[in-house]
C-alpha cells in the first residue's frame, strides 16, 4: 500500500489525531515578527517557551525529541523564506539555515532543542533588525551586495558585478558610492575583513589559510588589508579575541564569555 493509500483509509476511518490546531495566523505573527527584527517580540515568545507549548501543535512523530526537531525544521524553513522575502540576502538566509539544521544532529534532549530554536529566531531577528534599520538601497545595489555574499570567497571585480547585473560598471560603480558611501571595492574588502575576523576568533585557521580561502592575493596583503580596516594585525586580534563571544541581554548589559565558558546545547 503507497502511503497515498494508508493515508486515505486512515481519513476514511476518521482514525486520525482531532486535536485542532493553532490558528495559522498566530505562527504568522511570529515569523514575521523575526523578519521585521522585532526582537523584543521574538524574545518574549522565547521566554514565554511557546515553541515547547504542543497545545494546537501536530504530531509529526510519536518519538517526543524527534517530534521537536521536525518542528524546529519546520520553523527554520519558514523563518528563512519570511526573512528572504522581507530582504535578507539570499545566500545569507539559506546557509543560516543548513548550519542551524545540521546542528541538530549534536542535540539529545528537548531543551538543547528548544534552545537551539532561540538561538535561531533570536539570530535572524537581530540580523532582520539589522537590515532594516541599515537597508536604504535600490534594487540594483540590494543585488550587488547579494553578489558579494554570495561570492565572498572569490575574487570580485566591478565588471563581474557589473555583467550579472546586466549594467555598466562606471555607472554601477557611482550608484554603489552614491548610496552606500563607500566605493565597491572598499565595501567587499570590509566584508572580507568581517568573514576573516570570524575565523581568527572561532577557527584555528592559519593565516595562509584565512588569505587564501578569502582570495587575498598574498599572507602579507591580507595582514596589511586587515590592519587598515581593523586597527591591528590579524594576529593581535585572535590573541584578544580568540573564543570570545558577546552575550547580549536588555535588562543586564553585555558581558564577554571566553572559551570552555560558554553554555552548553
Amino acid at each position: 500500500m503507497s502511503y497515498k493509500d494508508e493515508w486515505l483509509v486512515i481519513e476514511a476511518n476518521d482514525d486520525i489525531d482531532e486535536m485542532e490546531h493553532r490558528e495559522p495566523s498566530e505562527e504568522f505573527l511570529f515569523y514575521r515578527a523575526v523578519a521585521n527584527g522585532d526582537v523584543d517580540a521574538v524574545r518574549k515568545n522565547c521566554e514565554q517557551d511557546r515553541f515547547m507549548d504542543s497545545e494546537g501543535v501536530g504530531v509529526l512523530s510519536k518519538d517526543p525529541l524527534t517530534n521537536l526537531k521536525y518542528h524546529l525544521v519546520v520553523t527554520t524553513a519558514m523563518v528563512t523564506r519570511m526573512c528572504r522575502q522581507y530582504g535578507m540576502e539570499l545566500e545569507q538566509a539559506f546557509r543560516l539555515s543548513d548550519f542551524y539544521i545540521r546542528k541538530l544532529d549534536e542535540i539529545h534532549t528537548p531543551e538543547g532543542v528548544k534552545h537551539l530554536h532561540d538561538e535561531m529566531v533570536m539570530d535572524y531577528a537581530e540580523k532582520m533588525r539589522r537590515y532594516h534599520h541599515n537597508n536604504t538601497n535600490s534594487k540594483h545595489i540590494n543585488s550587488c551586495k547579494e553578489y558579494i555574499y554570495s561570492h565572498i570567497k572569490e575574487r570580485i571585480t566591478i565588471e563581474d558585478l557589473a555583467d550579472a547585473l546586466g549594467v555598466s560598471a562606471s555607472y554601477l560603480s557611482r550608484l554603489f558610492k552614491k548610496e552606500t558611501g563607500v566605493s565597491v571595492s572598499a565595501y567587499i574588502r570590509n566584508r572580507k575583513i568581517d568573514m576573516a575576523k570570524n575565523l581568527l576568533r572561532f577557527s584555528n585557521d592559519s593565516m595562509i589559510e584565512i588569505a587564501n580561502r578569502l582570495a587575498f592575493s598574498s599572507q602579507s596583503h591580507f595582514i596589511q588589508q586587515f590592519r587598515e580596516v581593523v586597527g591591528m594585525t590579524p594576529k593581535k586580534y585572535r590573541d584578544t579575541y580568540y573564543m570570545v563571544e558577546w552575550n547580549a541581554d536588555s535588562s543586564r548589559g553585555s558581558r564577554a564569555v571566553r572559551g570552555n565558558d560558554l553554555p552548553e546545547v
